[in-house]
Order: structure tokens, then C-alpha cells, then sequence
């Protein structure tokens, strides 16, 4: 079971996109983990092909708990079942801070998942997943052909199934000639039972925040930075590009801040056993809310690295599967330092609270016209403040105040970013 945050202390296995035989290839998703914020895509970090399947689906385990065994291509090849058998399906992502865990015992054999009848009266089983995405979608199992493991139902064969049904309605019978029965009487919407994933969530979020202010001795600065040239240069931009490819304002700040971090690696990593980690890559957390209330934060990978439209298309996409429950183990282990951004919001100042055990975070209110004095002059200016929220064992206000001016240096070259 992967560490997929720090304040992760374990998960449960809803379902398993692979079964015993399968080769796999590292990237490939081999199953998905409910953690008490969201269902993560668990990536494999090695090829080979799987050998055992280690915990049944709906089975809730410590971090650390092995998974699955993998046997190397070349022991699979020319071995026997179990031969060259090496642990996988664990957090190995290449930034991703150790954090040491015990490690449960393996589970020996797979345990049966709920039987749904099928019509030619054989059962099949069913993931937990598949069964929570049939109550949303209205599927009927008994309907589904399963292509998991054993011929169990999965998520994606539900999915399949309502896609297939809302392509090829059924057909009704035609009505009789004459006026319409009436329509029958309304009944009051029932109000929408509490969620329980939302409760999880807050209180993750809650015992997680209240251990970084405990632990970590923070220090904030903030400072003002004009905005004109990088919202001219936005505008004569965006322009030239159909409306769909325009960029957001934040896309210059995400650019701005991942550019200051390459020049400051100090603000860039992990504190970990009493001693500064840097991380390998720039990675930011980009805080997204979530529709039924909470927050997360994946990554952005290398992110110095990517272009304003890479940034933008990359943000657009963690936006929509941080809400629709698809984001990957990697995207959850990997970030080295968080921006969160709440001027859409309304908001004019943000101070964070640092994501252990990252050592920074950088926040964002909205861009307001603001009295501006320069050269002399007197003037109105769209103006953001800009925050920094770091750990003061890692770094000091000095370096905290370099790299704020850091951030406003890359947003008065914009088309440099």
C-alpha cells in the first residue's frame, strides 16, 4: 500500500486492474486505492509480470502492506510461477520522500468479493468500486460482463455497460392512440444523506494541518507585485489564439513560481529525520477543491520544465480527475512544494499552512486594481499579493524574501516564462 500523502496512515484496495499473468510495464495502472481523501490510480514502477495478487479488493490495510509480487520479464520467462518474486506495488515515486512505516503481514490468498446471480445462473464477483459506480450510473450487474480478475466486474465494465445503454436505448412499445395519462404526482426530493468521505476528509485534513503547525516552526512573508506587463502580454496572447487555447492568469503564476524554485532549491523538497531533503524535480501541488468540499493537491510534474500551454493543459486535466476521482499514485506522492491559488475565490490574501514534509508554500490572492507609486507617480495597477508560507529549519526570512522577489522578476519578463 503506496504513502500517498503524509497524512496517510493506510488504504483500501477497491479494485485490481490486473490479474496473475498479466505483464506490466512501469506507468501501467494496476489497481485503484481508497484513501480517506479520494480513489487513487496505483501505478507499477517496474516491469514485469504478476505473479500474486497479496490483498482481496475491499480490504483495508496499512501503508507499507505489500500487494502484489511481480517476477522480473526474464525470470518469467524462463522460470516457474513464484520464481524471482520481488514485492511491488509500492510507492516508489522518484521525488517521493521515504517515510518509514511497518509493514503488515502479506496477506496469503485472495478473499471472495460480494457474488452478484448472473442470468445463465452462474455468479460473478464484483468490485467495490464497480458496485459504488452501478448505484450512481443505474446498471444493473446482472447485465455486466466482468473483465477483472476471474471474470470479476470492475469499475470500467460498468462504465462500458452505461455507455452501451445510453448509445442503444431501449425500445418501448408504441402508445395507444388518445391523450396522455397524467403525470404522477411529484414527490418532495429527499435531501441528500451526509457523506461520509467528506467527513474522512476533514478530519485528515484537520489531524494533518494541526501536526504541521505543531511540528513545523513556519514564517510568512508577502509581498505586493504589479502585474501590468504580465497581464498586457496575456492579453496580446490570448488575442491570437481561439477562445478554448486561451491562457489564465494563473497559468503565469504557476510558471513564475516553478522558475523561481529552479534558481532556489532550498525552498524545493522534504524535512525528513532532521535534515533538509531536495527534492528530485520540480513538482508543484497545485490545491484544487473538490465539488463535495475538502481540498487536494497533486502534482504538476516538472513543472519548470513545461510551457505555458503544457501548464495550463496539465491543470486543466488534474482539475478534472482530482474531482472525477482519477488522479494516479504518483500525482499524490511526488509534489515537492504546493501553490495554492484563491483569488477566483474572492480572496486577497492567502496564508497557507505547509504540507508536510515539504518545507514551502507559496499562496496567491486575486489580482486588484491597486494605488501604485512609481517614478515618482501615482497611479492604479492590477496588483497581487503574494505569500510564502515556509519551514524555518529549512530556510530564513532572507531566502523566503529572495525567492518572493524571485517570483515577481519572472512575472515582470512574461514572455520569457
Amino acid at each position: 500500500m503506496p504513502s500517498l500523502g503524509a497524512d496517510m496512515e493506510s488504504g483500501t484496495l477497491l479494485e485490481w486492474r490486473v490479474k496473475p499473468g498479466d505483464a506490466v510495464k512501469r506507468g501501467d495502472i494496476v489497481a485503484v486505492v481508497d484513501t480517506s481523501k479520494a480513489e487513487i490510480e496505483i501505478e507499477i514502477f517496474e516491469d514485469g509480470v504478476i505473479d500474486e495478487l497479496l490483498v482481496a479488493e475491499g480490504t483495508r490495510v496499512p501503508v507499507g502492506t505489500v500487494l502484489a509480487t511481480v517476477r522480473p520479464v526474464e525470470a518469467a520467462a524462463t522460470t516457474g510461477p513464484g520464481a524471482g518474486r520481488t514485492p511491488s506495488v509500492r510507492s516508489q515515486g522518484a521525488s517521493a520522500p521515504p517515510r518509514p512505516v511497518p509493514v503488515a503481514p502479506q496477506i496469503a490468498a485472495m478473499a471472495p468479493l460480494a457474488p452478484i446471480p448472473i442470468h445463465d445462473g452462474h455468479r460473478a464477483r464484483v468490485s467495490p468500486l464497480a458496485r459504488r459506480a452501478a448505484e450512481q450510473l443505474g446498471v444493473d450487474l446482472t447485465t455486466v460482463t466482468g473483465s477483472g480478475p476471474n471474470g470479476a466486474i470492475i469499475r470500467s465494465d460498468v462504465e462500458r455497460a452505461s455507455s452501451e445503454a445510453v448509445s442503444t436505448p431501449a425500445q418501448r412499445p408504441p402508445s395507444p392512440p388518445g391523450p396522455p395519462p397524467p403525470p404522477p404526482p411529484a414527490s418532495p426530493r429527499p435531501a441528500p444523506a451526509p457523506s461520509d468521505r467528506q467527513a474522512a476528509m476533514r478530519e485528515a485534513i484537520g489531524a494533518l494541518m494541526a501536526r504541521s503547525k505543531r511540528e513545523i516552526p513556519h514564517y510568512y512573508l508577502e509581498a505586493r507585485i504589479d502585474m501590468s506587463l504580465a497581464l498586457e502580454w496575456l492579453h496580446d496572447a490570448n488575442v491570437k489564439r481561439p477562445v478554448n487555447e486561451r491562457l489564465l492568469p494563473s497559468v503565469l503564476l504557476l510558471s513564475a513560481v516553478a522558475r523561481a524554485v529552479a534558481e532556489m532549491p532550498e525552498m524545493n523538497g522534504f524535512w525528513i529525520d532532521g535534515a533538509f531533503q531536495p527534492g528530485r524535480g520540480i513538482h508543484l501541488g497545485v490545491a484544487i477543491s473538490l465539488r463535495g468540499g475538502g481540498l487536494i493537491a497533486p502534482a504538476l510534474h516538472d513543472a519548470d520544465q513545461l510551457t505555458l500551454d503544457e501548464i495550463m493543459a496539465g491543470t486543466r486535466d488534474l482539475v478534472q480527475r482530482a474531482r472525477a476521482g482519477r488522479l494516479r499514485s504518483s500525482e499524490m506522492s511526488d509534489p515537492t512544494i504546493t501553490v495554492t491559488n484563491l483569488g477566483e475565490r474572492g480572496v486577497d490574501l492567502v496564508h497557507g499552512v505547509i504540507y508536510p514534509p515539504q518545507v514551502a508554500l507559496v499562496g496567491f490572492g486575486g489580482i486588484r486594481e491597486r494605488a501604485w507609486a512609481s517614478d515618482g507617480m501615482l497611479g492604479v495597477r492590477p496588483v497581487v499579493t503574494a505569500t510564502l508560507a515556509a519551514d524555518h529549519r529549512a530556510s530564513d526570512g532572507h531566502a523566503g524574501s529572495r525567492f518572493l522577489t524571485l517570483i515577481e522578476h519572472q512575472l515582470q519578463s512574461p514572455e520569457a516564462l
